[in-house]
């Protein structure tokens, strides 16, 4: 039987992960488990010097209700986060500096064995890792050198294989519909076309379901729209809106045929660049074809902070609970997921697939719009039939 849980975040911050981390640690205390937090995601595991006291402090932190009682009203993550890729690292950490490492055809090191020798010296029986495709597809390496691994799915993305939902997309979805109807005033005050870029690097969820909530028009990954269309579909809707005005909701990662999505900066630790403002480039394309005026808002980050929502904490908290009771079975290598529109215990995905995109039938195609008919006998968020 389990004794002792390692859980950690890791990627960007959502809201709900606190709740994941009460859930755990009090689900676990029920049944007799301690609960060791990892801060700063898999940094905690590369970093961490079991030999070094400031380290330990700094990495390490026990777990307990009293000092997690409250953390669920908040946003972010209360054991932090980081980019960290242990399989592949530019630069050795300095306690494993001299101790052997070599670089891999990619010049960085895998510290994957140092990884397992700080897990087994601290007594870890099973590991939580909560995070969205780079996390866990670090967790799945992790299960296959024989760590017992249990995953939680997070990415406002939604995009996490073997999953309907991952936590942080509703409060995602909930923050975008607030901010793109309180900035309906201003754009319809100056008559202009309104123009969100939300998240979505590789999969237009975030944009296709702020569409359908705000009844707007949008662009993401999966589909490069026509940008003739585009602009003369949204200057129909412009005319014929009382206010003249109208909006458009573009994933980061959307395009439109002849363009390319323009990257900068330094790749991140998963092979990662930043995307440039996909709402400008359309924009300047708008004023070119209509001589139209615009307003660009970039509501990426406003996105990830806050308490999370109803539906996040509720999903949150139920994951954790599952999480713990899949160790107390003795099962690993698995993810809480929802399937089919329930609760369910997944395998971990498979890095070598890469992001879930929308299906091709939540999108239309001729309207630039999500699909609205048909949902008769659908899960809540399944994406087809």
């Amino acid at each position: 039987m389990a004794k002792r849980i390692g859980i950690l975040t890791g990627g960007g911050d959502v809201p709900g992960l606190n709740s994941v981390i009460k859930g755990v640690v009090y689900r676990g205390s029920d049944i007799g488990y301690e609960v060791v937090g990892f801060r700063r995601g898999w940094e905690g595991l590369t970093h961490l010097n079991l030999s070094d006291r400031a380290s330990r402090d700094h990495y390490i932190q026990m777990l307990t209700r009293e000092n997690t009682r409250s953390i669920d009203r908040t946003g972010g993550t209360y054991l932090h986060s980081s980019r960290t890729n242990p399989k592949k690292m530019k630069k050795l950490p300095p306690h494993l500096t001299g101790t052997g490492y070599v670089t891999n055809e990619n010049s960085t090191f895998d510290v994957s064995q140092s990884v397992e020798a700080t897990l087994k010296d601290l007594n870890i029986d099973y590991l939580v890792a909560i995070g969205g495709d780079d996390t866990l597809s670090y967790a799945a390496h992790l299960h296959r050198l024989g760590v017992k691994v249990v995953c939680i799915p997070k990415t406002m993305d939604n995009d996490v294989r073997n999953t309907e939902y991952c936590i942080g997309f509703s409060t995602a979805i909930t923050r975008a519909m607030d901010a793109v109807n309180r900035q309906r005033s201003t754009i319809g005050s100056h008559e202009r076309v309104g123009i969100f870029r939300v998240f979505g690097r590789d999969a237009g969820y975030t944009a296709l379901y702020t569409a359908y909530v705000c009844s707007a028009r949008c662009g993401i990954p999966e589909y490069a729209f026509n940008l003739d269309k585009m602009i003369d579909l949204l200057a129909t809707d412009k005319r014929n809106n009382p206010s003249n005005y109208c909006i458009v909701i573009l994933s980061e990662g959307a395009k439109w045929e002849g363009y390319a999505v323009q990257e900068y900066g330094e790749p991140d630790a998963y092979g990662h660049r930043k995307k440039m403002s996909v709402g400008e480039a359309f924009s300047t394309e708008v004023a070119k074809k209509v001589k139209q005026e615009t307003i660009v808002s970039d509501l990426t980050y406003d996105l990830r902070s806050g308490e999370a929502d109803f539906v996040d904490k509720m999903i949150a908290s139920t994951f954790a609970g599952m999480a713990v009771d899949t160790i107390q079975q003795g099962h690993s290598g698995l993810m809480t997921a929802i399937v089919n529109g329930c609760y369910a215990m997944s395998e971990i995905p498979d890095p070598a697939l890469g992001p879930r995109k929308v299906d091709a039938t939540m999108y239309n195609i001729e309207r630039y719009r999500p699909t609205y008919n048909n949902k008769v006998g659908l899960p809540l968020f399944l994406t087809k039939p």
